[in-house]
């Protein structure tokens, strides 16, 4: 057996929202590919809204901002992790559509 390695691209993007020049919330969209669907999925990562933000809105409209880019690159899926101890961000997700699927594991180094 031998062990190979190939580079895969991938297409990162930033949605920003600022006020006054100042970016109060952002969230991260991955587009990749892998060898069992024709089409790429895109990850959702790093959505923040600045703690004097929250509650107007913000969160719903960048991850409606996220959902659409998805859609717009003909992704046939969109992934988003959140930690356990955010219930108010998992009832965003679960009221824009998003499904809990499975388990989340990493390593930080």
């Amino acid at each position: 057996m031998e062990l190979k390695k190939e580079t895969i691209p991938a297409q990162g993007i930033k949605l920003i929202i600022c006020e006054n020049k100042k970016e109060v919330a952002r969230a991260f969209i991955y587009l990749l590919k892998n060898d069992q669907h024709e089409k790429p999925f895109a990850l959702l990562e790093d959505v923040y809204v600045d703690e004097t933000k929250r509650g107007k809105g913000l969160g719903t409209q960048i991850v409606k901002e996220a959902i659409k880019e998805a859609k717009e690159h003909d992704c046939y899926k969109l992934i988003c992790t959140s930690r356990y101890e955010k219930p108010q961000v998992h009832t965003l997700y679960k009221k824009m559509g998003f499904e809990e699927h499975g388990k989340e594991f990493r390593i930080d180094f």
